[in-house]
């Protein structure tokens, strides 16, 4: 019997101990990764043996002078592996900047990789048909050089494609919601928006081209078009799949219609609506790209376009990553979006 006392008096000791081993279990992990970063030397390595093969392994010159910026190109590499070995060597005290390293650290190993790769192919033994192939070191001419025309058409593109989707969005949202609170708009609407919304938007390309005034008011709406169907499916999903039981406890307090659609609906069909303008970015972007290179004088499309009919693979493929960039910036700004309006459901929302 006092052998059970004396066990129930020391559980507290014990479920103490306990927690504070794995507290410092927990915290072992982290006191580690703020140390020497084994990651950062490997893409020490991977960078430096990229800057000194390209600026050592000469090129291998097809019917044309040699790739310009090629020195630059290794030197930048070199600078980069400099960069990592001095956050791998300080560790913690690196502060912020190993903070955002640490992260990335295989793809910073993964990335010198490719590029090696790729110049070896390219500009090294020319194993890749020119000028259809270009090695890494043409972008940075193609930036260096282009860099006025390619931010024109970056300011194009982003406000086409902003203009577009925001009203797009705007309808579809509007669309959504009144057809899942509403029966009778269901009746109506619902047909027509399965009718009408798979048919892809650039399909529309001559029809838009020929009813609207000029070629920017078509791509806009086109681009409207390809945002506006998914948001509003979405939404109407959302609106639609609300727990009936809110609206009861909210009716017996004295709410409204409008109330109910308000502050009821509207805000937990939201998670729904953003996967829906996540879905309408994406299909936006393909309309803007493709009404670019159709209609419209003025974007990446339209550069796209002029690059390949004059073989400027080059620059084609420097304007393919400014789209990738633009894109991907886009969809990051809507998850910061989504995260702030959606703080309320915290840990509910996984995506």
């Amino acid at each position: 019997m006092s052998a059970v006392i004396d066990r129930v008096l020391e559980a507290p000791t014990a479920s103490g101990n306990w927690r504070r081993a794995k507290a410092a279990k927990a915290a072992f992990p982290a006191r580690a990764a703020e140390g020497f970063w084994r990651t950062g030397v490997l893409a020490t390595a991977a960078w430096l043996a990229l800057g000194l093969l390209t600026v050592y392994w000469p090129n291998k010159a097809v019917g044309f002078s040699d790739w310009a910026y090629t020195d630059e190109f290794g030197i930048a590499a070199i600078a980069v592996g400099a960069l990592l070995l001095a956050v791998a060597l300080l560790g913690s005290r690196a502060g912020r900047v190993a903070r955002v390293l640490r992260p990335a650290g295989p793809w910073l190993v993964a990335l010198p990789v490719l590029f090696a790769v790729w110049e070896i192919a390219t500009a090294k033994l020319a194993l890749l048909p020119t000028p259809f192939f270009a090695p890494p070191q043409s972008l940075v001419e193609t930036y260096i050089d282009d860099w006025r025309r390619l931010g024109e058409s970056l300011l194009h593109s982003a406000r086409l494609l902003a203009h577009g989707f925001v009203l797009g969005a705007l309808a579809g949202f509007l669309t959504g919601v009144t057809i899942g609170w509403s029966r009778i708009a269901g009746y109506w609407v619902h047909p027509v928006l399965r009718f009408v919304g798979p048919v892809p938007a650039s399909a529309l390309l001559p029809l838009a081209f020929f009813f609207f005034p000029s070629s920017y008011a078509a791509a806009v709406f086109l681009i409207a078009l390809a945002t506006g169907f998914p948001v509003a499916v979405l939404t109407w999903s959302g609106v639609a799949g609300v727990n009936r039981n809110y609206y009861d406890v909210a009716r017996t307090m004295g709410a409204s219609e409008r109330f109910l659609v308000l502050r009821v609906a509207i805000p937990a069909a939201l998670p729904q609506v953003f996967v829906g303008l996540f879905m309408g970015l994406g299909a936006a972007f393909s309309v803007l790209v493709t009404a670019e290179m159709m209609g419209v004088k003025a974007g990446l499309g339209f550069y796209l376009s002029w690059a390949q009919g004059w073989a400027s693979y080059s620059n084609m493929y420097a304007a393919l990553i400014v789209m990738a960039v633009l894109c991907s910036g886009l969809i990051t700004l809507l998850f910061k979006v989504r995260d702030r309006v959606l703080s309320w459901q915290k840990g509910t929302v996984k995506w």
